[in-house]
């Protein structure tokens, strides 16, 4: 029977395969014909036939790199992504020392953003070859999407130094990188010398034009799309680009009529789905734009995407609500507090609830620098087992603390994160706070109680209907994947809910303050001076105009937060009450609790 991957292997030698039981290398050269009667298919373009003899040749050694790389390879150019990841997982775990599984593998999770997967192999691909251009430029590209571009930027440094000369695709990954940290005239410098040095490179106009978007210079970004359109006429991303330009111009129906013009000629991929859908939504026609955001998400599944991990979701957080139990968490340590560097303001909500509004308005005072979406808690809980060195996982390995030798883990842990801080960039003179605004972060209040017990914690709230339709809108990763269906982010949403509640009630100490984004809508300057007054600094008028905040939010709300307050997405829901009927028995219990109505 076929492997259910779809490789095309039986099971048994596929995913079912016992490595243990592999046959050496040098036992395997019978396969040696099956390989060159594949190779020849390739060379003649017969796919069909290189397939057949692949698939015999690993019948009988499944182990053989050659042989599942060839298979990968085809698999990539027929489309099956999901098998093609799978064969090269497979020579990973065979051969964890070969440079390129490893980076065809990063590269692979990087497309469908599985950013701590690609990680841990972009790691391996340095520790492999230290001294390799190739891997410094893919662990320069995780760390870039990873938001830790100050570690990103190192690393395409060190491409350039390897190199020993300038070369043009480095020269624009280390733009685009410097964009995502804000230093925009510094990105614009390397695009330049980078067109200059190669001006065909399509990718290269794209970045550019973006960081020009960015910076909201809008005239100067759609010349440099006209350059892009020149290289790759009714290309996808040049028309998604020029549709995103047009609409932050206020030109929406001539975004829309750019979009649907690529659609005539084919079917428009996931980004271009979800843009349609947001132009639609601009438009007034809600039933449009639902139809849009439903086709971009299935269109992303067909594609590859990854589906809602709930499983894996619920595991978790039923392990933490077993572990923070009152009871416990008093007998638990907590870390001291530094007082010789700026502290965090953690910035905590589901996805789309208005994180981003409160930091651009909170990092406008000069004592609060923006920190934006650190990973660095989340990868402090995989860090916990190793430091602590316990046989358990997260959260559990926590029980290590009870130790003799571990009573002061939770200062290192502390320690750890202020250190990635610090390597981040974020700190600015004068600072005596920054905020981290990772989405999800609510999901380990308690080791952040632990860490900094404090910390000053806010938590956005909005409607959940809005909450999870703005989700739905988008392409997101967050949240094991639960942003793939309505349904699912509407699951997703109310296991964190629940496990909000959880903390709250086992945790009286914890420093938390919710607000509401229509409270801030509404009334903005009270919500603001509460907020600064739970903080602990003066008022000031600045933050009123957060839209002035030059920094570059790197977030999907990046466009919305160089705009003044406006209300328009405020129960954005109501257009859409049809369309989120199936979600309503998921979330009616907690809209009651947060005292929302559904209407």
């Amino acid at each position: 029977m076929p492997c259910p991957c779809g490789s095309g292997l039986r099971r048994q030698r596929c995913c079912s395969l016992d490595l243990a039981t592999l046959s050496p290398p040098d036992a395997t050269a019978p396969v040696k014909p099956l390989l060159e009667q594949a190779e020849a298919a390739l060379a003649d373009n017969d796919a069909a036939r290189a397939e057949q003899a692949l698939l015999a040749a690993l019948e009988l050694a499944p182990g053989r790199e050659d042989a599942l790389f060839a298979l990968h390879r085809l698999l990539r150019q027929q489309g099956k992504l999901g098998a093609a990841e799978t064969l090269l997982r497979r020579m990973v775990a065979i051969n964890p020392n070969n440079f390129i599984p490893t980076n065809e593998l990063t590269l692979m999770l990087l497309a469908r953003g599985a950013l701590a997967e690609a990680e841990i192999h972009a790691r391996n691909a340095v520790r492999i070859a230290p001294r390799s251009a190739q891997a410094h430029n893919l662990m320069g590209l995780v760390m870039t999407e990873a938001n830790r571009p100050l570690i990103g930027e190192y690393h395409y440094r060190e491409v350039l130094r390897l190199l020993e000369r300038d070369d043009a695709v480095t020269l624009a990954n280390l733009a685009w990188n410097l964009k995502t940290q804000g230093r925009i005239a510094e990105a614009r410098t390397l695009y330049v010398k980078s067109v200059k040095l190669n001006p065909g490179v399509l990718q290269t106009t794209l970045g550019w034009a973006r960081t020009e978007e960015a910076d909201r210079k809008f005239d100067r970004a759609l010349k440099l799309i006209d350059g892009a359109e020149a290289l790759a006429p009714n290309n996808p991303g040049v028309s998604l680009t020029r549709a995103t330009i047009l609409a932050r111009k206020g030109e929406t129906e001539a975004a829309l009529a750019k979009l649907d013009a690529l659609g005539q000629g084919g079917t428009l991929g996931p980004a271009e789905l979800s843009e349609k859908g947001r132009l639609l939504d601009r438009l007034g026609r809600y039933d449009e734009a639902f139809a849009a955001f439903d086709a971009g998400k299935k269109r992303a599944i067909e594609l590859g995407a990854r589906r809602y991990l709930d499983d894996a979701a619920a595991d978790l957080a039923n392990r933490l609500r077993a572990f923070f139990t009152e009871r416990r968490l008093t007998t638990l340590p907590r870390a001291a507090i530094r007082t010789d560097m700026p502290q965090p303001i953690f910035i905590v909500g589901f996805p789309r609830s208005g994180t981003t509004l409160i930091e651009q308005t909170l990092s406008v005072h000069p004592r609060i620098a923006a920190g934006d979406e650190l990973p660095t808690i989340n990868d402090s809980t995989q860090l916990i087992p190793r430091l602590f060195a316990s046989p358990l996982v997260y959260p559990d390995a926590l029980a290590e603390l009870w130790m003799g030798d571990q009573r002061e883990g939770l200062d290192l842990l502390r320690d750890h994160y202020l250190a990635r801080v610090r390597q981040a960039g974020i700190l600015r003179d004068g600072a005596t706070w920054f905020t981290d605004k990772m989405p999800l972060n609510e999901t380990h209040l308690g080791l952040i109680h632990l860490m900094f017990p404090q910390a000053p914690i806010i938590h956005l709230l909005r409607h959940p209907f809005d909450v999870v339709l703005s989700v739905y809108s988008n392409h997101l990763t967050h949240g094991f994947f639960c942003a793939a269906e309505l349904e699912t982010a509407a699951k997703h949403y109310a296991l964190t809910a629940g496990l909000i509640a959880h903390y709250r009630e086992n945790i009286p100490a914890l420093r938390y303050r919710a607000v509401r984004y229509e409270d801030v809508v509404d009334h903005q300057e009270h919500e603001i001076r509460g907020l600064l007054d739970f903080i602990g600094e003066e008022f000031d008028p600045a933050c009123l105009q957060f839209e002035k905040n030059q920094r570059y939010a790197r977030t999907a709300s990046y466009a919305q937060v160089t705009e003044k307050l406006y209300d328009r997405s405020r129960y954005r829901y109501r257009n859409y009450r049809g369309h989120l009927e199936p979600i309503v028995p998921i979330l009616a219990p907690i809209i009651e609790r947060l005292g929302y109505t559904i209407e």
